[in-house]
C-alpha cells in the first residue's frame, strides 16, 4: 500500500499532462497544419482576407507571396502568404 502511495504525484502528473496535450496543443497544431494546406492550396481567383482585414481577389501566387486586387479601383497589394488569415470552417 505505502508503494502505492509514492507513485500517485507521478500518476497525477502525467494525467495532466496528457489532458493538456489532447486539449491544448493537438487542436493547435491540426489548426497550424490546415492553415498551412490552405495556404499552399491558394489559386488564382481565389477571394481572400489579409490578417490585417484587407479583402480583395488572388491575381499571383509564388512560393513565399501573393499579390491581391483590392475593389473596384484594382489596388494591387503585395503580401506573404503568412499574412492570409485562416477562417475556421472554411
Amino acid at each position: 500500500m505505502n508503494n502505492m502511495n509514492s507513485f500517485a504525484p507521478i500518476i497525477i502528473l502525467v494525467l495532466f499532462l496528457a489532458i493538456f496535450y489532447f486539449l491544448m496543443i493537438r487542436p493547435e497544431n491540426k489548426r497550424k497544419k490546415a492553415a498551412e494546406e490552405m495556404r499552399s492550396k491558394m489559386a488564382v481567383g481565389d477571394n481572400i482576407t489579409t490578417i490585417g482585414g484587407l479583402v480583395g481577389k488572388v491575381v499571383h501566387v509564388d512560393d513565399k507571396y501573393v499579390v491581391f486586387e483590392t475593389g473596384e479601383d484594382r489596388v494591387r497589394i503585395k503580401i506573404q502568404k503568412s499574412a492570409v488569415n485562416v477562417t475556421p470552417g472554411k
